[in-house]
């Protein structure tokens, strides 16, 4: 008999499949002020993720460790990559959403508004038509800790769709504190965080699902509850599951919305993402270091499993 080890917490039979009790739970990378937006290259076989306070996008590679990606990355935070695998990332400092070319230049694909800037782009997704989706919270302007204290400019905290063709329009108005989103497997469902208990604890600390229809979204209610805590960060794995960011951990949701299991981290996580050679480990970002854990299942981003870019 296997003993479940104190990393796991196992909440349905259905999570036993998923994280094999003998898998460790390993810090890769330590030192950072705050992680966030990892995001896997598997085409150069490394990881890259934010350490938002220290304006910086690091590298982290098996061989040869953590690395300085970019420098004075404008306090940048989520990561994604689009159907060409090139890096998207969002600015808090620049209030934008910007594209690293191949050759390594950026392209800003979003920064304002009905003629105003944006809050401060937190989290953000391609889907495979090409449209970018992203949250667009105040964090970053309401501190100078990950970004320049500034007055907002936009009227509410949107989600945003930006189609193929550049064209920016909100789809989400209702939101304290949007954050992570992510796709099901399909891309019939976005799930949307609400973190708006960072700051107003009236705020309830879920997160949302919506039902994709075209370039618009239709609410569909409540996905899940997180406690403690509030989510950040997630992703979906090629079952439809919901594996999302939580204060003591990783908390992984059945596509029924059920709690099925946890990963307990000792530090607080703000995001995730699958990866590896083989698509099969678990990457998370934590306070001021990254974990890693070996996973029975493989993310639902096609270039988590090794697929091939268009163009």
């Amino acid at each position: 008999m296997i003993t479940v080890p104190p990393h796991l917490e196992i909440h349905d039979d259905r999570f036993t499949k998923l994280v094999h009790p003998m898998s460790r739970l390993e810090v890769i990378a330590e030192g950072f002020t705050w992680t966030e937006g990892p995001v896997w290259f598997g085409d150069r076989n490394c990881l890259l993720f934010s350490d938002i306070p220290s304006q910086r996008i690091m590298c982290w590679a098996e061989a040869e460790g953590v690395s300085v990606y970019r420098a004075n990355s404008g306090f940048n935070n989520g990561n994604t990559r689009d159907r060409q695998g090139r890096l998207v990332g969002c600015r808090h400092g620049m209030r934008d959403v910007v594209r690293t070319e191949i050759d390594g230049t950026l392209t800003v694909l979003a920064e304002s508004h009905d003629g105003k800037r944006l809050n401060s782009p937190n989290d953000v997704v391609v889907s495979s038509d090409g449209a970018v989706w992203f949250t667009d919270p105040t964090y970053g302007i309401i501190s100078n800790f990950e970004g320049y204290r500034r007055d907002p400019e936009q009227l509410g905290r949107n989600v945003y769709r930006l189609s193929p063709k550049g064209e920016l329009c909100t789809v989400v108005t209702d939101f304290a504190q949007p954050n992570g989103l992510c796709f099901s497997p399909d891309e019939a469902t976005l799930y949307v965080a609400e973190s708006g208990s960072s700051h107003d604890p009236s705020v309830p600390s879920v997160i949302r699902k919506f039902a994709v229809k075209g370039n618009s979204l239709r609410d569909l209610g409540v996905f899940a509850q997180i406690a403690p805590g509030l989510p950040d960060g997630m992703r979906c794995d090629i079952l439809g599951n919901v594996w999302t960011s939580a204060a003591d951990g990783v908390h992984c949701f059945a596509p029924d919305g059920s709690l099925i299991g946890k990963i307990l981290v000792p530090q607080i996580v703000s995001n995730l993402c699958f990866g590896g050679p083989d698509g099969h480990r678990l990457f998370i970002t934590a306070t001021a270091a990254v974990y890693s854990i070996f996973v029975d299942v493989q993310g639902a981003e096609p270039w988590t499993r090794g697929a091939k870019f268009e163009g």
